[in-house]
C-alpha cells in the first residue's frame, strides 16, 4: 500500500491540535515534518519544540525533512521531539556516511534527499544503506509550488537502483503534488506522497480519502 505523508508546512498554525486529529482520524500513515534553517534553504520554518507538542497529538509515524546545514548535529534532539525518520539532503552533509549511521545509532530510520538539480547517481553508494530517498520536485524551501515535471525521470531512476540495491526502498516525492498529478508519480515508482495544501485546502479528511482512492486504487 503506497503511504500518504501531509505536509504540515500548510497546516493552519492557529489550530495545529485540531487539524492534526483531524489528519490523525483521517488515516494519513504519515506526518511529514519540514525543518527550515534559513540558510541551507532561504525560509525558516519549525524545530523540536512544535514537533515536540505534535507528538503529544498522535501515535503516527512523524517522517522530519531536515532542509538544514550539517543535520548530524541535531539527531538526538530530533529523536527526543519525537522523530522516527530523519531525511537529510546530500548537498547539506559535508560527511553523509556519518550522518547516516549517526541517525541509524540513535534508532532512526534515515533518508537521503536530493535537490532538483542534483542528479540520481550520486545516491548509488548510499542506497543499500537507507530507508528512504525523497526525491523533490519543487525547489525546497517554500510550499505551493508547482510540480516539476523532469522528476518523473529521477524517480524512475531511484526505482532502477532500488531494484538493484535495495528492493525495500521507500521512494518518496515531495513538491507540488496534487490529485492531478499524483497518479503519474506513483506509476513512476514512488512509494510515498508528499502533499501540503492539497490536503489542508478545503476538508482534510475528504482530501485524505481522495488521495488514498487514486494513490491505491
Amino acid at each position: 500500500m503506497n503511504i500518504l505523508s501531509p505536509s504540515l508546512l500548510s497546516i493552519d498554525f492557529n489550530n495545529i491540535e485540531r487539524d492534526a486529529t483531524i489528519l490523525d482520524k483521517a488515516g494519513a500513515q504519515w506526518f511529514h515534518l519540514d525543518v527550515m534553517d534559513g540558510t541551507f534553504v532561504p525560509n525558516i520554518s519549525f524545530g523540536p519544540p512544535v514537533i515536540k507538542s505534535i507528538r503529544k497529538i498522535t501515535d503516527r509515524f512523524f517522517d522530519v525533512h531536515l532542509m538544514i546545514v550539517e543535520p548530524i548535529r541535531y539527531v538526538d534532539v530530533f529523536k527526543d521531539a519525537g522523530a522516527q525518520m530523519l531525511t537529510v539532503h546530500y548537498e547539506a552533509c559535508e560527511d553523509l556516511e556519518a550522518t547516516i549511521y549517526a541517525i541509524k545509532k540513535a534508532g532512526m530510520k534515515v533518508g537521503v534527499s536530493i535537490k532538483p538539480n542534483t542528479p540520481v547517481t550520486v545516491l548509488k553508494d548510499y542506497i543499500s544503506m537507507i530507508d528512504m530517498v525523497l526525491v523533490m520536485s519543487v525547489e525546497p524551501g517554500f510550499g505551493g509550488q508547482k510540480f516539476m515535471p523532469d522528476a518523473i525521470d529521477k524517480i524512475k531512476q531511484v526505482k532502477a537502483l532500488s531494484e538493484e540495491y535495495n528492493k525495500e526502498l521507500y521512494i518518496q516525492v515531495d513538491g507540488g503534488i496534487t490529485l492531478d498529478n499524483v497518479k503519474t508519480v506513483i506509476d513512476a515508482g514512488a512509494n510515498v506522497i508528499v502533499a501540503g495544501s492539497a490536503v489542508f485546502n478545503g476538508d482534510i479528511t475528504s482530501n485524505v480519502n481522495k488521495f488514498y482512492e487514486v494513490m491505491n486504487g
